[in-house]
């Protein structure tokens, strides 16, 4: 009897975790389908400011100069929270890979709580700061990294710095190096103008607000397309999760059926020899 209420104890144990990994699966649903409109509108923000750059360069291109070969500041977006498979770990790779070339940036600034703990204390790391864990904290967690950025990027020792971003990208699924500043990589003019617009700013100027603009919008995309894979890789991890729960219950539920029908014959065999024994003995039944 010991034996199968272990495994009833057991059995009810994994249901509670069940529960448990149900409803953080069911949250991680309802925050995709919060970020998918969110992201949406930044995707088409930073195409806007995108298409006003290219046009702009197209007269300007001498205001804009290439980063110094090999300085790069290279913001890496991990997560807050765990439960999100080998989401961090797979930076973390890429991270100490591009370190070993020495091909990739050679300067850090760490997102999220979860990647910074892994990553520790290491040169070239100037930086970390937590993540987001639901969408509404996006716009908190951008502020402090454009503060972060701009104090960092106005010191002397960043003179001729470019920054990308390492972070998980939704639309492929696939770790992005994407590249953010000088504005480079920009999509073609959609038309060529005869002249030059008309500003109401000195061109310096004018670019100036314009990559303050570029900057803000693109890394808010890029902080919700990361919270979009990481929640999206928690409902797989979930359901990898769930269904290793339900693997293991059945498993213990034929053990519990098997020790159950083991005790059921035990005591019709301890009953039949009771009876051989009263009747040996010469006892009514």
């Amino acid at each position: 009897m010991s034996r199968r209420r272990e495994i009833a104890r057991r059995l009810d144990a994994l249901s509670d975790i069940g529960g448990i990994m149900s409803a953080m699966k069911g949250l991680a649903l309802m925050e995709t389908r919060i970020l998918t409109d969110f992201l949406v509108s930044q995707q088409r923000m930073v195409a806007g400011i995108e298409t006003a750059a290219a046009d702009f360069l197209a007269w300007h291109a001498e205001l804009v100069s290439e980063p110094l070969a090999g300085r790069e500041l290279c913001v890496l977006v991990g997560s807050e929270q765990g439960f999100c498979g080998d989401f961090n770990e797979a930076l973390l790779a890429r991270m100490e890979a591009a370190c070993q070339a020495k091909a990739m940036p050679v300067r850090w600034l760490v997102v999220g709580s979860r990647l910074a703990a892994r990553i520790g204390e290491r040169d070239g790391v100037d930086l970390a700061q937590p993540g987001a864990i639901v969408a509404d904290e996006v716009p908190a967690v951008l502020l402090r990294l454009t503060r972060e950025l701009s104090g960092l990027l106005a010191r002397d020792e960043f003179a001729g710095y470019g920054l990308s971003a390492l972070y998980h990208c939704d639309a492929t699924g696939d770790l992005r190096m994407r590249h953010l500043l000088p504005l480079r990589d920009l999509p073609a003019p959609e038309r060529a103008y005869p002249h030059a617009a008309e500003l109401n700013l000195p061109p310096t100027e004018f670019l100036r607000g314009l990559t303050g603009h570029y900057l803000h919008a693109v890394l808010n995309e890029v902080l919700y397309s990361s919270l979009m894979a990481e929640n999206r890789q928690r409902q797989a991890h979930m359901d990898r999760a769930l269904q290793r729960l339900d693997d293991d219950s059945a498993r213990l539920k034929r053990r519990y059926n098997t020790q159950r029908q083991e005790e059921i014959t035990e005591e019709i065999e301890l009953i039949l020899l009771s009876a051989d024994m009263l009747e040996e003995t010469g006892q009514p039944s």
